[in-house]
């Protein structure tokens, strides 16, 4: 049988990786090109980078009203 998830997380990850190593190379040519303008635009792309990140995983995250919803619809449809 086999993991189940093994085809599909790979597959998944595989642009995550892609994009991580070409922003980390651009950034790398951005701040060696341009060392007068290196840190201000380092601290703004960690910004923008920490706003994605907190989107992300705030946003993955099921609320405490919907999780009660799942588990009250989940027990009614158990009674029937």
């Amino acid at each position: 049988m086999g993991d189940p998830y093994k085809d599909t997380s790979s597959v998944a990850l595989n642009p995550i990786i892609k994009f991580t190593t070409l922003f980390g190379l651009l950034a790398v040519e951005t701040a060696v090109a341009n060392q007068k303008f290196a840190r201000p635009l380092g601290i703004a792309l960690m910004v923008v980078a920490l706003v994605f990140v907190y989107r992300s995983f705030y946003g993955m995250r099921i609320s405490t009203k919907q999780a009660a919803a799942a588990k009250a619809a989940a027990s009614v449809a158990a009674t029937h």
